[in-house]
C-alpha cells in the first residue's frame, strides 16, 4: 500500500501520527512548519493523505491542484483553516480532533486565571530584574470571583467544573440552547454576563460570523479591574480595543494564546500589539501543545485517516456522512460519494445487477447536499461497472478497495 498511498504531515504533528501511519503501510513525509499555499501546492502533487495544524490553510486552490488527495486531518479542534466545502466538492474527507485537548486548554486557562488574578507576571518580572517587592496589593484569591464564559462547548463546560471547584461563581452565554453543569448560570445576553464577571474567557468557534466578535463595545461592557482569555481564535477579537482598555486601565489584565496573523515555525519573529503591556500574558498557540493532548490528537486523528484509507469509515468526518461498515474478508468494497439527490442509489444497484453482481452488505448516509455509499461484493465487480458509475452526472468521487 506504500506505493498507492503517500501522507504528507506538517507543523510538529505528533510522532504517534507517523508511527500509525507507517503502520498501516502509509509512506510518509514530515514537515516540521507550516506551508504557504504555493509550498503545499508543490507538495501535494502525489499525496493522498495530508495532516495538518492550525497554520496551514487548505483553500479551494491547493484542493484543485492535488488529484490524488482523499483526506485531510486537523490535528487539532478548528477546521476553519480548510475549505470544507470545496473540500467536499473534491472529494476530499476531513477528520479533525474535537475533544483530545480539551483538558490542556483547560487547565491553561485556570493558571493564567489564577496568574493574573495574584498579578505573578508582574511580580516574576520584578524578581527577574533583582526587585523585592512582597506587597499584596492588587493581588487576590480566585475563590469568590466570578467567571464568565463565552462558548459553552467541550472546552467552557469542563472549565466550568474545576473553576466552580476552585471556588468559584460560574456564568456562562452561547448562542445554543446548552445544559449548565453544576451550579453554573446561563446569562440571557452577553453585555448581561460582560457587566456581572470578575473574568472573561472567549471559547467560541472559528465559524466566519465570528470575525470581530469581541470588540470597543463589549470590552467597555465588562466590569472596571476585570480580566480578559481569549483562548479560542485569533480574528474574533480586536487587540487594538484590548491594547487601549488595557491601558486606560478598564481591564486589569488579559490571556492570550490565538492571534490573527501568526508566524509560520518556531524561532520567527511574533509581531503584536499587546506586546510590553503589563499583566499581559501572551502564549504562541499552546492551548493544545502538551505531550499528552498531543499523543492523544496523534493517534485519534491518524487513526482516523488509517481507517478511512482502508475501509472508508468516515465517522465523525466534519464534512461527509458518518458512515462504518464492518468489512469481510474477500470482499471487494466500493465507496461512492454522490450528490443527495433521489434515485441515485437505486441507479448505482441496477448497474450491479445487470452485470449479476450480488450487493454483501450496503450502508448508505446523507448529510446536507452529499449522500455516501458503502457498497460490498464477493466477486463479479468489474471496471466497465466502475467507470458507469463515475460517469454519472451524480458522482462527485468514487474509490474501489479491495
Amino acid at each position: 500500500m506504500s506505493d498507492a498511498v503517500r501522507a504528507l504531515l506538517l507543523e510538529q504533528i505528533h510522532p504517534e501520527a507517523e508511527a500509525i501511519l507507517s503502520a498501516a503501510g502509509f509512506a510518509v513525509d514530515s514537515v516540521d512548519r507550516a506551508l504557504d499555499e504555493d509550498e503545499l501546492i508543490a507538495r501535494l502533487a502525489d499525496v493522498s493523505l495530508l495532516g495538518i495544524r492550525s497554520k496551514t490553510q487548505v483553500s479551494a486552490r491547493v484542493l484543485a491542484a492535488a488529484p490524488k488527495l482523499i483526506a485531510v486531518g486537523a490535528f487539532c479542534i478548528g477546521t476553519n483553516q480548510i475549505d470544507l466545502a470545496a473540500a467536499a466538492e473534491s472529494g476530499v474527507t476531513v477528520f479533525n480532533a474535537p475533544f483530545s485537548n480539551t483538558r490542556s486548554v483547560v487547565e491553561l486557562a485556570i493558571a493564567e486565571i489564577i496568574s493574573m488574578t495574584r498579578r505573578l507576571t508582574e511580580k516574576n518580572g520584578l524578581m527577574h530584574d533583582g526587585v523585592w517587592d512582597k506587597s499584596a496589593h492588587g493581588a487576590h484569591e480566585v475563590r469568590g470571583r466570578t467567571l464568565g464564559i463565552v462558548g459553552y462547548g467541550n472546552i467552557g463546560t469542563q472549565l466550568s467544573v474545576l473553576a466552580e471547584n476552585l471556588g468559584m461563581r460560574v456564568l456562562f452565554f452561547d448562542t445554543a440552547d446548552k445544559l449548565a453543569l453544576g451550579n453554573a448560570r446561563r446569562s440571557l445576553s452577553l453585555k448581561e454576563l460582560l457587566g456581572e464577571s470578575d473574568v472573561v474567557t472567549l471559547h467560541v468557534d472559528g465559524r466566519a460570523t465570528n470575525q470581530n466578535f469581541f470588540g470597543e463595545n463589549e470590552f467597555a461592557a465588562m466590569r472596571p479591574g476585570s480580566l480578559f482569555l481569549n483562548l479560542s481564535r485569533g480574528f474574533v477579537v480586536d487587540y487594538g480595543a484590548l491594547r487601549r482598555q488595557i491601558e486606560a486601565g478598564h481591564v486589569a489584565g488579559a490571556a492570550v494564546d490565538v492571534f490573527p496573523v501568526e508566524p509560520k515555525g518556531r524561532g520567527d519573529e511574533f509581531v503584536s500589539e499587546l506586546r510590553g503591556l503589563p499583566n499581559v500574558i501572551l502564549t504562541p498557540h499552546i492551548g493544545g501543545s502538551t505531550e499528552e493532548a498531543q499523543q492523544d490528537i496523534g493517534r485519534f486523528v491518524a487513526g482516523k485517516l488509517a481507517d478511512f484509507t482502508q475501509d472508508g469509515s468516515t465517522s465523525m468526518s466534519v464534512n461527509m456522512p458518518g458512515l462504518v461498515l464492518p468489512r469481510a474478508t474477500g470482499r471487494l468494497r466500493l465507496l461512492h460519494l454522490h450528490r443527495n439527490v433521489p434515485g441515485v442509489l437505486a441507479r448505482v444497484n441496477g448497474l450491479l445487477a445487470d452485470s449479476g453482481v450480488n450487493v454483501e452488505a450496503q450502508l448508505l448516509g446523507t448529510r446536507g447536499e452529499y449522500g455516501y455509499v458503502v457498497t460490498d461484493s464477493a466477486s463479479g465487480t468489474t471496471q466497465s461497472i466502475v467507470d458507469q458509475i463515475r460517469a454519472m452526472p451524480e458522482t462527485i468521487s468514487l474509490r474501489v478497495i479491495f
